[in-house]
């Protein structure tokens, strides 16, 4: 079985309603002309995920994810989503864990660990990230850091709920830092994030597990990641906001061998 290749793009708090769903219209006309093996994911703000998902409910390897959800599923947290309203709405992922929510909303391995069953007991996929800061990684303390972070915080789920998860690995040190990742480090972090998966569960869970770049991917840079047995596609930020670029981006992975 070969593993899934993905590009996806992560909104962040981008858009108004307008500029939302131009850009969805363009990648979701675009993508029509691509072969659909490679699975595109859009993760708009919150108030735009319904719209978006209907928009793109006829071509099924275009999927919609949200970009949080809390761990509770109804009550009293006034501004917060729950997996089981994503679920209603139909939606594909829920990320967790990104770098952004664990510094400034103190995301920790305790909270996302609660996210994480949330997600996985509401039947969505997950898509888990993780990545190190500059100070860990120049003190080569960079895989124990991630090997923490998948311990602590992903890997209570059975090896059955662990087959709908991918993996984005995030050199926080390489985002927006104008400190570039390169093709060989990025290789070396995504090997050894399927051998800590297989470690924990088994090595056909750890070949299947697609596990996406997530450290500033742009159409320069995007095809040399690829080119790496074990970049299986990228979470996209500021490229994914402008069409032309990302679907470069989704070029750059379509056009590569499956793995």
């Amino acid at each position: 079985m070969s593993r899934k290749l993905m590009v996806a793009g992560n909104w962040k708090m981008n858009k108004n309603l307008m500029e939302a769903l131009t850009l969805a219209s363009q990648v979701i006309t675009r993508a029509k002309k691509t072969s659909g093996k490679v699975e595109i994911v859009l993760a708009p703000p919150s108030p735009f995920l319904h719209t978006i998902n209907s928009m793109s409910k006829d071509l099924g390897f275009v999927k919609v994810a949200a970009q949080n959800c809390h761990y509770e599923q109804n009550g009293a947290f006034t501004g917060e989503i729950s997996a089981e309203m994503l679920k209603s709405m139909n939606l594909a992922y829920v990320i967790v864990g990104h770098s952004e929510r664990r510094k400034y909303f103190n995301d920790d391995h305790s909270v996302l660990s609660k996210k994480v069953t949330a997600v996985a007991g509401a039947g969505l996929g997950i898509i888990f990230c993780c990545g190190e800061p500059l100070d860990v990684r120049e003190n080569n303390n960079h895989q124990s850091f991630v090997q923490t972070q998948l311990s602590d915080s992903l890997f209570n789920l059975s090896a059955e709920e662990m087959k709908n998860v991918v993996v984005a690995y995030e050199p926080v040190w390489a985002i927006g830092t104008g400190k570039t990742a390169t093709p060989e480090q990025a290789q070396e972090m995504h090997a050894f994030i399927r051998k800590i998966i297989s470690e924990q569960y088994s090595s056909e869970i750890a070949n299947n597990c697609t596990i996406l770049y997530g450290g500033s991917c742009n159409p320069a840079n995007a095809a040399a990641l690829f080119a790496n047995h074990d970049v299986d596609g990228a979470l996209v930020g500021g490229a994914s906001l402008h069409s032309d670029q990302f679907l470069q981006i989704i070029n750059a992975r379509e056009f590569l061998p499956v793995r």
